[in-house]
């Protein structure tokens, strides 16, 4: 029996890991057929896109109000997507300005659509209320960390913990260490979405050309145009696609927080982690407070919450300055004790994190709905 499956994910690790998920949902039942949004890498897979995940990348109040007509157009294009297609299993990959109100709109609109979330927000660190919809307003929940499941029965529910999909696809992938020699390479992953490119490359590329003897290259996002990067880089400085080769052979990496830290991780790379906010300095201000009232972590990347205490730096916010990362790249390159240190953290994490295989494990439960 042919079943359809409907994704949605926002932005490029979504996009990745939901391509792997379709891939998974295929071997193990042939007929199925799929569409949603996304970008490349599922258009390869053999999703059917109804827009591309470009079209609904907005982060930060400014960026949301700035193109909130474009915003509502979406949310029509993918109801009226749904509404077509009726299909029977509806999976939602973290995104959770968009995912919240399309679960809601499939329990309403399309009762017969069984809703997974694959990937779900991280209400574990903030916006913990959250969890009382998407646990509500869907069939499955299926986490990638770990302490997952034990954060949503605190509050009553269900939640499995299916391996972690970035640990799953670059599972043997750590290279050796870069050798030593006069010219060390730096590599800087500037974010998935052009603001984050935007604002955060100019001062990547400012604290890394201080440091002498260095090659500098800069990984490029799926969907954002060469051009807003080239501009910005000077003669011999490198700009690259394959995001992972070029972290493997970097001595040190700088990236924008996100997926990108764990990745950069079990990879085994040293890193420090930045990350830009509007208002900066007034949010450096209020950070403190916002930490003890609004977030449930002190830390704001995957590594250190993992780890649970400060594995790589975080500059954030009014911290994200060219003179900070400075200091701590010329650390990462000449502190070896403190190399070693990360490192062992970051084989602790991957042995956190499990073998199981999260693509197939969620692809299993699915189809069982």
């Amino acid at each position: 029996m042919s079943r359809h499956c409907f994704l949605i994910a926002g932005e490029a690790s979504g996009d990745m890991h939901a391509a792997h998920l379709v891939s998974a949902l295929r071997a193990q039942c042939p007929t199925m057929t799929f569409a949603g949004v996304g970008g490349e890498k599922m258009a390869q897979a053999g999703v059917s896109l109804c827009l591309d995940y470009g079209e609904t990348a907005f982060m930060g109040i400014v960026d949301v109000v700035r193109n909130m007509g474009r915003i509502r157009r979406n949310f029509r294009i993918v109801e009226q997507a749904l509404l077509a297609a009726q299909p029977e299993v509806v999976v939602l990959i973290d995104y959770p300005s968009f995912n919240l109100r399309i679960a809601r709109y499939c329990r309403k609109h399309l009762p017969q659509a069984r809703v997974v979330w694959y990937i779900p927000p991280k209400v574990w660190a903030w916006k913990s209320w959250r969890v009382h919809r998407i646990a509500q307003e869907s069939d499955l929940v299926l986490g990638i960390f770990p302490f997952e499941p034990a954060f949503y029965r605190r509050y009553g529910y269900e939640c499995t913990y299916v391996g972690n999909p970035t640990a799953s696809a670059l599972r043997g992938s750590r290279a050796a260490a870069p050798a030593d020699g006069e010219v060390q390479e730096l590599v800087l992953l500037p974010g998935s979405r052009l603001s984050e490119v935007r604002h955060c490359l100019p001062v990547m590329l400012e604290a890394a050309r201080r440091i002498a003897n260095t090659h500098i290259t800069v990984t490029a996002a799926p969907g954002i145009a060469d051009e807003h990067y080239t501009r910005l880089l000077g003669a011999g400085e490198t700009l690259t696609r394959d995001t992972y080769e070029a972290v493997r052979k970097a001595h040190a990496a700088i990236v924008n927080s996100g997926t990108a830290t764990l990745e950069t991780a079990l990879l085994g790379c040293p890193q420090v982690a930045v990350y830009h906010l509007y208002a900066a300095r007034l949010l450096g201000w209020l950070r403190p407070i916002l930490q003890h009232r609004i977030f449930r972590t002190p830390y704001f990347t995957l590594v250190n919450i993992l780890a649970g205490r400060e594995v790589i730096r975080e500059l954030v916010a009014n911290d994200f300055t060219a003179d900070k990362v400075e200091t701590e790249v010329r650390r990462l390159l000449t502190d070896r004790a403190a190399r070693e240190d990360m490192l062992r953290e970051y084989r602790r994490i991957e042995e956190l994190l499990g073998e199981a295989d999260a693509p197939t494990e969620a692809a299993r439960l699915i189809l069982r709905i």
